[in-house]
């Protein structure tokens, strides 16, 4: 398996992780649903002026994404929903009564949340090894949100915060049906469909927008911490699944804390290293993993970018593009082979 993938996912989660802290300097700014609205327009507005700027996101030499399908909508809407609208508003509720520091390690359960919902709802494969990681993940989280006196106005922000990790891990799985399309076309639908319905929420509920320093400070986070960190998620998750994508995210959380005692001057507890600690072996787990086996690729046609790999041995008409990778309607053979793979949208088998 290419390293590229694995890169991908990790560069994602540094520009996520370290706009938690940036994210949380804006929330004493700014409305957390206008604040999750400004970081959505900007991610959006990022993507679109990018992608018509170079026309595509480019794999080598040039080559183009596939675009978006109709039947792609219905998936990329339930992400939008899931992910664009309830996952940042909850995220910015939560960090009005939760540390960045803190808030930034518990968004690891959405790796968690994502996992579970690709292993039992879209039925990714996993085995012991990938289990035993998430356990990790979870045992984390919970020595992170543990107070010997826990009380209501304690519990609303991590609450807040694992409720968009769900949210998330459903946006993911949702992406994951579309992400062999243009990565810059889903960030920009995303972003400029789920930016202005949070704004509205948000002044809909009695909040009001910033000055246009915080405005642009926010779109700014939005294009980096988000847009393009989405846009590297996509490229990512096509190749290894949503669980597995989610894994290496995971690592987001472990940027955002570093920012938060960098940047903010946030203390450095022991509860935090024991978290820390324990995700950090859940994390290492799963990217350590190795799946080979016998297994068979059933016949099925589809629009993607693409090298003529062992996956991709198809004859090309006249109008197809001749350079490689390349992007083009194109149907696979039935195929039996062994090597290592993951699960992403040409290893679906089940185990």
């Amino acid at each position: 398996m290419s390293a590229r993938p694995v890169i991908y996912a990790l560069l994602s989660a540094l520009l996520f992780g370290v706009s938690t802290p940036a994210a949380k300097v804006l929330v004493g700014l700014t409305d957390p649903a206008v604040l999750a609205g400004l970081l959505y327009c900007g991610a959006g507005l990022g993507a679109a002026v990018f992608r018509r700027s170079v026309r595509s996101l480019p794999t080598a030499h040039g080559a183009r994404e596939a675009a978006l399908r109709p039947v792609d909508l219905p998936w990329l809407a339930g992400a939008i929903i899931a992910g664009g609208v309830v996952g940042p508003l909850l995220l910015m509720l939560g960090l009005t009564r939760t540390e960045a520091g803190t808030a930034s390690l518990m968004l690891t359960l959405e790796g968690v949340a994502t996992a579970l919902m690709a292993w039992f709802i879209f039925h990714e494969n996993f085995d012991r090894r990938i289990a035993l990681g998430m356990a990790c993940l979870v045992a984390g989280a919970a020595a992170l949100s543990w107070s010997e006196q826990p009380t209501l106005s304690s519990l609303i922000g991590p609450l807040a915060i694992v409720s968009a990790c769900v949210a998330w891990g459903l946006d993911n799985n949702l992406t994951r049906k579309v992400s062999l399309a243009d990565p810059l076309q889903i960030v920009e639908l995303k972003g400029l469909i789920a930016g202005p319905c949070n704004i509205a929420l948000g002044l809909w509920m009695g909040g009001a927008l910033p000055g246009p320093g915080p405005i642009a400070l926010a779109g700014l986070v939005g294009m980096v911490g988000y847009g393009a960190s989405l846009a590297l998620f996509v490229l990512a998750l096509r190749h290894l699944g949503a669980a597995r994508t989610g894994a290496y995210f995971s690592t987001a959380p472990f940027f955002g804390a570093a920012a938060a005692v960098l940047a903010l001057g946030e203390p450095v507890t022991a509860q935090l290293l024991v978290a820390a600690a324990l995700m950090a072996v859940g994390v290492w787990l799963h990217i350590t993993e190795h799946h080979e086996h016998v297994h068979v690729h059933d016949p099925m046609e589809h629009e993607h970018a693409h090298t003529h790999d062992e996956h991709h041995r198809h004859d090309h008409g006249p109008s197809e593009p001749v350079g490689e990778p390349h992007a083009h309607q194109h149907r696979h053979a039935p195929l039996e082979h062994a090597h290592h793979h993951t699960p992403d949208e040409h290893h679906r088998h089940r185990h």
